[in-house]
């Protein structure tokens, strides 16, 4: 049952959460107009990635110790198909076209492209050794992989479907995001304990944002999951073993907010009215609700075994 703190929180839109639980193999499904778990669905091996397809039909989970993607109906919660990965999938990213998927291979470095509808590897793409973090650019160019052990982003042009450039970062990037007009990417450097901003057109590193949560040791701040809200306006940071959150003003790349959560936030989810946001707590084993206008914690969800991603639709 969701514990509430004192502070009453605003209106929350009926949504589905879902929560991939790296230790207990499973995805916790959460009301998020209850702030409830209403099932718990049995997956394959250590799911990391997460994420719901374009039309909405599906759930895509890494099951990473299968070597697979595995695809739910998300109507009954039924094993549909085991999608061909690679290696160690880490975390994917859905085409924004729905047609495929980008996955980052980190056995085998290497980045799987899936055809959804043919449930068949469409290409695969070298990349630097340990990728994890995968995303599209909005114009559809390119994909662009986090390499761990190299300290490197790679870029991946989709049109010859070769890597062209491999731009060095802090240390152990994991997890990356375009701006919604493409112009930028940021990029969470774990064990750097920065967000490291690059300028799409040239493909350089234009600033650094560093973390001075209250009360935290620096090697705690260990930055992960970075989720824009649908604004635009804010980006939201996983700070890791720091337990907190830190909320950034896109425009003045200032963070303007720490807020506390569970142990070990890893990754998170954004409410489609940009009102809230849902931490995957992997050593508390739980989800925390921010109410992200009052930068305050309003309710705390159970999940399972190590929560590790977070994924929201309607």
């Amino acid at each position: 049952m969701a514990t509430l703190s004192a502070l009453a929180p605003c209106a929350v839109l009926a949504e589905t959460l879902y929560v991939s639980n790296e230790r207990g193999n499973s995805v916790s499904v959460i009301d998020a107009a209850t702030m409830k778990p209403v099932a718990t669905w049995p997956v394959g091996g250590r799911p990391r990635g997460i994420a719901v397809s374009r039309d909405g039909k599906y759930l895509f989970v890494c099951a990473s110790n299968d070597h697979s993607v595995q695809m739910i109906d998300r109507a009954t919660g039924k094993l549909i198909a085991d999608l061909p990965s690679g290696e160690d999938p880490e975390q994917f990213f859905p085409s924004r076209d729905g047609k495929y998927l980008f996955v980052a291979n980190e056995d085998n470095a290497a980045l799987t492209v899936i055809d959804i509808a043919a449930r068949a590897v469409a290409f695969q793409v070298d990349v630097g050794k340990e990728p994890e973090g995968v995303a599209e650019s909005p114009d559809g160019k390119w994909a662009v992989v986090t390499s761990e052990d190299e300290n490197v982003v790679n870029w991946i042009d989709l049109a010859s479907r070769t890597m062209v450039d491999a731009v060095e970062t802090e240390l152990r990037p994991r997890h990356v995001e375009f701006t919604a007009d493409g112009k930028q990417l940021w990029i969470a450097a774990e064990v750097g304990g920065v967000v490291q901003i690059a300028d799409v057109a040239t493909r350089k590193i234009i600033e650094t944002i560093h973390f001075a949560p209250p009360g935290v040791k620096d090697y705690l701040v260990l930055p992960c999951g970075i989720r824009f809200t649908p604004d635009g306006k804010t980006v939201v940071v996983a700070l890791g073993r720091a337990n907190m959150i830190a909320l950034v003003d896109v425009a003045t790349r200032k963070v303007r907010a720490y807020v506390p959560v569970g142990k070990r936030v890893w990754h998170l989810a954004i409410s489609g009215d940009g009102g809230h946001a849902y931490t995957a707590n992997g050593l508390s084993d739980d989800v925390s609700v921010v109410d992200l206008a009052a930068a305050k914690v309003v309710a705390t969800i159970p999940a399972g075994g190590a929560p590790w991603g977070a994924a929201i639709a309607p």
